[in-house]
């Protein structure tokens, strides 16, 4: 990267001149230092990217003065370096925040790759933290993809009026994101967020939680309960999945919408308050009305600004950002250095589907930041997401196929389908494209040997039935029977 500022720290003046040649001749500008106390000298006066620094001179040692910048306010991501590497600094260098260890002498292509992934999850770090130190107002919504842009345009714009917000989009997309940005940016700020999941509460019980209840309105109401309205008076209410509330409970909110007024569970005196109301839905409101399931004057109520939070899918060009983010901040939970992602790794994870959305890459990187170690590698991924990616699309495997093999003769109706592989010929189709027709050839006829019994053919294939199900579902391979 050409824009990156790099410090060599040795006290060996031949290894700043080699590294020195060598990362200038990639277009790095580098800066070198003879021992520590210069080097931190020149870190008070310029911003360094990355810091390649030995880990023996004469003086303070690498070990010491790494202490020393970790308690920067804005350290460069350090490579340690050493001509007699023991376990123990490696261990202690990473302990300390390093992110990578060379040895003595330095692998020139090694060298290069450490230095651009270090220079990569420098800014990464940077976009990351640029984007939560301005918008810490935005609750932690990251991402640059247009689709982001709109939504954050949408959320600026209505957050400082009085109008209702309903909030639209799949299961974990981070609709309670948007509403705690959307409460942050309002004159409401320095008062009371409240989030209610109204898939969470009985429908029995959802009313007093919502609006109280009076001592012994009910068994087991032995005192006078505030509701949640109550508790969100002069702030917000977040009303998340209210698509699952009961029609009596939405009656009530309707009346709060109104005229800001209620009555406890078991009461008669009403009570107002004045609370701003932000709803969010992963369903299709305007099917439960026509099917009686939701009110429709409290849907008009509700639905004044609509914003539609796009799924993970639609704005992958964000993953990277979203996974070094949650990388970091879980690193950090667990008191553990941040990992790096290879860089076929995150070739994969930004072209996955994420049919669970953002929980869904956040619950990954927890499972990194547990099992990895440093570096997140292909291996490290989930099966299924490694075949969702990597598997051609089967419909033009096939299509392949039949054109390379359409000048010999059929089959006949004897012959199973995987003859056809062996006429095709090196250099026809690549690699990953005949193992995806290899796969899809596989499962069709061990399917017409057990007779379209999943059940069976994952015993023979020996894989989970439910991932011969999404195998089976993605090339489409016909009417399956469940049944053993």
């Amino acid at each position: 990267m050409a824009s990156a500022n790099i410090l060599v720290v040795d006290d060996e003046k031949n290894i700043c001149r080699t590294v020195s040649m060598v990362l200038q001749g990639e277009d790095y500008e580098v800066d070198t230092a003879s021992s520590a106390e210069e080097g931190l000298a020149q870190l008070n006066d310029h911003n360094y990217d990355v810091m390649l620094l030995d880990v023996q001179m004469t003086g303070m040692t690498g070990l010491e003065m790494l202490e020393h910048v970790r308690q920067l306010e804005m350290p460069p991501e350090v490579i340690m370096m050493s001509g007699h590497a023991m376990l123990t600094d490696a261990v202690n260098a990473t302990r300390l925040g390093a992110f990578d260890f060379l040895e003595k002498p330095l692998d020139r292509e090694r060298l290069l790759l450490t230095v651009r992934n270090a220079c990569e999850r420098r800014f990464l770090t940077q976009k990351v933290e640029s984007l939560e130190n301005a918008d810490d107002r935005y609750c932690g919504m990251i991402g640059e993809s247009p689709a982001m842009q709109k939504v954050r345009k949408a959320v600026q714009v209505v957050a400082p009026t009085k109008g209702k917000v309903l909030i639209l989009g799949e299961s974990g997309v981070g609709k309670d994101l948007v509403a705690r940005s959307i409460h942050a940016l309002s004159d409401r700020a320095k008062r009371s967020f409240v989030k209610v999941n109204c898939s969470a509460i009985p429908s029995e019980l959802i009313e007093s939680e919502l609006f109280g209840h009076e001592k012994g309105s009910f068994t087991g109401a032995a005192i006078k309960k505030r509701g949640l309205f109550e508790m969100a008076d002069g702030g917000t209410i977040f009303l998340d999945e209210i698509g699952d509330m009961s029609l009596a409970a939405q009656a009530k909110v309707l009346r709060v919408l109104q005229n800001g007024e209620f009555t406890r569970v078991g009461g008669e005196k009403l009570s107002f308050v004045d609370v701003r109301v932000i709803a969010a839905t992963n369903k299709d409101l305007k099917k439960a009305v026509a099917e009686g399931t939701f009110r429709e004057d409290l849907y008009f109520r509700l639905n004044v600004v609509p914003i539609e939070v796009p799924p993970l899918r639609e704005r992958l060009s964000d993953v990277p950002l979203l996974i070094n983010a949650f990388l970091s901040q879980i690193a950090a939970e667990y008191g553990r250095t941040p990992l790096t992602v290879s860089e076929r790794a995150m070739d994969i994870l930004c072209k996955y589907s994420y049919p669970g959305n953002i929980r869904e890459l956040r619950n990954l990187a927890e499972r990194f930041v547990i099992m990895c170690q440093d570096v997140v590698t292909v291996g490290d991924l989930p099966e299924d997401m490694v075949d969702a990616v990597e598997v051609p699309d089967p419909h033009k495997s096939m299509h392949v196929l039949q054109a390379i093999t359409a000048n010999t003769p059929e089959p006949s109706d004897d012959d199973d389908f995987l003859a056809k592989l062996a006429k095709v010929k090196p250099g026809t189709v690549s690699l990953r494209e005949f193992r995806g027709m290899a796969e899809h050839a596989f499962i069709r006829e061990t399917m017409k040997i057990v007779g379209n019994s999943v059940a069976k053919a994952a015993d023979l294939l020996g894989i989970e039935r439910t991932n011969l199900h999404k195998k089976i579902k993605k090339y489409e391979a016909g009417a399956v029977d469940d049944d053993d």
